[in-house]
């Protein structure tokens, strides 16, 4: 699906420098097409702002190329920013209650860098709730990634999240547990990274009606939806990573090592480095530990990371993901963006005529 650059967000040009879809407002209105509006709750702090803005439009625009995507990034003003990124946010996003008088499609919730002890007490926790609460009477469908989907099941269900003994952190095989318009022509077993401190338990989604749609025997619940099968979908995992996101959180972690601000080394993340990245970085790792003295963050080019070889193996299963999601809002959707669902189609189970 081609999306359309209704801002001048940086972003969008990027995107398409790296092969992307993307038509100006002018080519998007000569095209006679049922065109979608997806909004996008980016909650993330200032330094993953734009990345999560490209993550998830490559998720978007891999999507089939039936239909134009107009896509609306919007954050809450609660959470705290510095000035780049409120200029970028002024500049490039869209305000929620504008959005609100002309109506979404389907919207996309971003997870978050949590600060406080419990969710409530984060900065967008209330927001986050208002969107949520709007979302689930005027969207056609609402995509949870991450936190998002531990603060909707709160919110909602009085889900608590369990933390984990350790951090889970890496690449995960995955199966599909059921069948479902949202893993249709999927493979039956494919790749998903997390990387979280908490989780919600399988057991705790279905005691509360949810439809766990893709698990892990080792990292849990990715992918499931609410009782209804569509109205919320919800991701444990990050399908959006791009190949190097790992490896970034990997390297953020040795810098704050080597800073004094971690006392133990940290660990790989599973699943995610080959046998030769490992042999590299093990060597580089007996170098920071024999000179921990050093308070500086590492030079730049001491860390080896463009002599790793990272893989992406989940994106295509993302994508195909996002393609049935959004192929099953297009068909469920009403031509009036203020109206969640088409004629005939019954709210309490959207998908009924195609499932």
């Amino acid at each position: 699906m081609p999306i359309v650059a209704n801002t001048a967000l940086p972003s969008f040009e990027r995107f398409q420098k790296e092969g992307g879809d993307v038509l100006t407002p002018g080519q998007a209105h000569s095209q006679k097409s049922r065109e979608l509006h997806i909004g996008l709750m980016n909650n993330m702090p200032d330094a993953a702002l734009e990345p999560t803005e490209r993550q998830f439009l490559r998720l978007i625009g891999g999507s089939n190329r039936v239909e134009q995507l107009f896509v609306y990034p919007f954050s809450p003003a609660e959470i705290t920013r510095g000035d780049w990124a409120r200029e970028h946010i002024a500049r490039h996003y869209f305000e929620f209650e504008a959005l609100k008088t002309t109506g979404l499609d389907a919207l996309v919730v971003s997870g978050a860098n949590p600060i406080s002890v419990t969710l409530p007490e984060e900065s967008f926790w209330t927001p986050l709730c208002s969107v949520l609460d709007w979302a689930s009477v005027q969207v056609t469908s609402t995509l949870c990634a991450c936190l998002a989907t531990h603060a909707a099941l709160l919110y909602f269900h009085g889900i608590e999240r369990q933390p984990l003994p350790a951090k889970r952190w890496g690449v995960f095989s995955h199966r599909v547990s059921q069948d479902h318009p949202l893993v249709r022509s999927i493979n039956s077993s494919f790749d998903v990274p997390h990387s979280r401190w908490n989780e919600i338990a399988p057991a705790q989604m279905t005691k509360a009606g949810l439809r766990v749609l893709v698990e892990s025997d080792v990292a849990g619940v990715h992918l499931a939806t609410s009782a209804d099968g569509f109205r919320f979908v919800f991701f444990q995992g990050h399908p959006e990573y791009d190949h190097n996101s790992l490896l970034k959180e990997y390297k953020r972690e040795v810098n704050r090592y080597v800073a004094g601000e971690i006392d133990d080394y940290p660990p790989y993340p599973d699943h995610y480095f080959s046998g030769k990245d490992r042999r590299l970085l093990d060597a580089y790792a007996e170098v920071v530990k024999s000179q921990r003295t050093r308070q500086a963050t590492l030079a730049a080019g001491e860390f080896p990371e463009n002599d790793l070889r990272v893989d992406n193996t989940w994106r295509d299963a993302g994508r195909m993901v996002f393609n049935n999601w959004l192929g099953a809002v297009c068909q469920v959707t009403d031509h009036d963006r203020g109206k969640p669902f088409k004629k005939g189609v019954n709210p309490k189970y959207p998908l009924a005529q195609i499932f």
